[in-house]
């Protein structure tokens, strides 16, 4: 009886045995997706654009001159305190050059033009040293060379120092015309944070009546 019970038990598992190998082999035959293994495309940029060339009928770009620094004053002025007849004597005012009657000569540049009121030295004004007002227009020149007094070499602005700058003011009032001379030892620009720069001398002098700068003006009594 159990021989009989297992064939047909064996009869009834075939078919299902069949059928799930019928379905792995069709699922063996579906095609496969393949595997993509080629390497990623390289990311480029794209290509600088060419270097522009200049435009040869462009008019080139005008810019502004730097101002010019004006003088305060030229000409000839005679001696107007004992301190201006010792250190130069009869004076002759140019655009770059001052020269003294006794041989004294100074070859400069203008540098500024600054205020009575501003300082040349920590706590000094020019106003101070020259005694004017503090809007008083002041021409600044730095020295480039200088030559002493030919008879009195002891006599120069800065004495045995080397003169850095000197300051000019034409001062104007009911009396007439005076040039105000000071001479300033040190080679820092004068300025209140300037370092060693001091007061060597305080001149002034009169317009040579009939001179270049004084046509047409009064000249100061002496």
């Amino acid at each position: 009886m159990s021989k009989a019970m297992t064939k047909p038990g064996l009869t009834w598992m075939a078919p299902r045995v069949a059928a799930a190998l019928l379905v792995a082999g069709l699922s063996a035959c579906e095609p496969q997706t393949p595997v993509n293994t080629a390497p990623p495309e390289a990311i480029t940029a794209p290509p600088p654009a060419a270097n522009p060339q200049p435009d040869v009928n462009a008019k080139p770009v005008e810019r502004a001159a730097p101002p010019m620094i004006k003088p305060v004053a030229l000409g000839e002025f005679d001696p107007g305190n004992p301190v201006a007849t010792a250190v130069t004597g009869k004076l002759s005012l140019e655009d770059t050059l001052i020269k003294g009657e006794n041989g004294a000569s100074f070859t400069t540049e203008r540098v500024a033009l600054v205020s009575g009121g501003d300082q040349y030295s920590a706590g000094a004004t020019y106003a101070q040293a020259m005694i004017v007002d503090a809007s008083q227009p002041i021409e600044l020149r730095r020295v480039l060379e200088e030559t002493p007094p030919t008879q009195s070499p002891a006599n120069a602005l800065c004495g045995g120092n080397r003169t850095g700058f000197i300051a000019l003011a034409k001062v104007e009032d009911a009396t007439g015309e005076t040039l105000k001379l000071i001479g300033l030892k040190g080679t820092d620009l004068p300025a209140a944070s300037a370092s060693g720069v001091e007061l060597c001398a305080s001149t002034q002098y009169f317009p040579i009546a009939g001179g270049a700068d004084a046509e047409g003006k009064k000249v100061a009594k002496r």
